[in-house]
């Protein structure tokens, strides 16, 4: 168990990247020597290792970082079936992968991992004795403690104790996750917005998940339904969801419900990069299609950035590109619709990611508690 000035120390460095003795010293608040202390010890237990040696003005400095071999996470998605299962470093790079079949009954999703568990490791010999966590990503509310899936329509649960269910059968310390946080959780630790403390992750995909950053900590809000924009109403008295209300942000800006309006308008297209092809030579339906999703979808982040005035927008996409009439209709709803002072103001970064996105964001939530705890101070 790593003491609370180990993490900070290893917080510091999550965040920023290698940094040198002095630099962690002041970052913490902390003597050089005291600090000294403190990374001897990390180095002894293999969880920091000392990297390049930086010259400059006075004495050369050796940077510290994470030593990617330290530990070692699991990752499960339970979006898909099967269910990816990842094996990620401690840098959170894949190491390995299988699939599983999903199930909705938690007992035997347990039973699946359990008996999955030991063909993922023997792919690395030494991942076994330097296992530290595993994480689940799914559809659904999750409590603060990353323990309970609250309500997940997908699976069809309610208050089920899955971290608990998981844990008995595996022996493992478990931590579950909403799939659009813990992107964002991976995206913080290890991507892009690193070195952002407020932003946004918007996960457009089948359905679109969103989670928040604020002061370099994940919000969650009372009941661990913070950033739940896929069921704000955007168009009252609209389509029926699958949540029992109408017109969420799901039944307009989705791929599903934008694949679900081309099928009912009679268009052949299977994706939206093909409803983007029909588009681009006249289609006026394809045309009525992606202006309705696309302008629902910038209504929707335009409204993020008035309630948190965050520091970026992601916006992660397995399907297609942001480059056609879907993407510049919905940068122009997120000017129109923010205040003029906010105007142009927020970065809006589109980022094309793989089908591993959410295994491995399950895995960077075990590895976040493992670095820095659940709720840091």
């Amino acid at each position: 168990m790593l003491t609370s000035s180990q993490r900070q120390l290893l917080r510091v460095i999550s965040e920023s990247g290698p940094l040198s003795r002095t630099v962690l010293a002041a970052s913490m608040g902390l003597s050089k020597a005291a600090m000294s202390g403190i990374a001897r010890d990390l180095i002894t237990l293999g969880v920091l290792h000392e990297t390049e040696t930086v010259y400059g003005q006075g004495r050369p400095s050796i940077l510290l970082d994470l030593h990617p071999e330290a530990a070692f996470f699991v990752g499960i998605s339970l979006l898909e079936d099967p269910a990816p299962m990842i094996l990620s470093d401690l840098n959170g790079k894949i190491i390995a992968r299988e699939n599983m079949p999903l199930s909705r009954d938690p007992e035997i999703v347990a039973g699946l991992i359990a008996d999955a568990l030991p063909k993922l490791l023997a792919r690395r010999p030494d991942a076994a004795d330097k296992l530290s966590g595993l994480g689940v990503a799914l559809s659904g509310f999750v409590d603060e403690k990353q323990a309970n899936c609250v309500q997940s329509t997908l699976l069809g649960w309610q208050d089920v104790q899955l971290a608990k269910i998981i844990r008995q059968k595996t022996g493992i310390e478990t931590f579950i996750e909403n799939d659009a946080k813990a992107v964002a959780v991976s995206e913080k630790l290890f991507g892009s917005v690193r070195d952002i403390q407020n932003f946004s992750v918007v996960s457009f995909g089948d359905g679109v998940g969103c989670a928040h950053f604020i002061g370099g900590k994940l919000y969650r809000g009372n009941r661990g339904g913070a950033g739940e924009i896929a069921h704000c109403t955007i168009e009252p008295n609209g389509s029926p969801c699958r949540c029992g209300k109408r017109g969420c942000l799901d039944t307009v800006a989705s791929v599903e419900a934008i694949k679900e309006m081309s099928k009912a308008e009679g268009l052949a297209c299977t994706s939206l990069t093909e409803l983007e092809e029909e588009a681009s030579v006249g289609n006026a339906v394809a045309i009525r299609i992606l202006h309705r999703a696309g302008a629902a979808l910038g209504l929707a982040i335009a409204h993020l950035i008035q309630f948190n005035d965050p520091g970026m927008i992601l916006i992660t996409h397995v399907e297609g590109n942001f480059d056609g009439l879907f993407g510049t209709v919905m940068r122009q709803a997120i000017e129109a619709n923010v205040l003029p002072r906010y105007a142009g103001q927020t970065p809006i970064r589109t980022q094309r990611v793989d089908s591993d996105i959410w295994a491995r964001g399950a895995a960077s939530i075990a590895a976040h508690n493992f670095l820095i705890g659940p709720n840091p101070n």
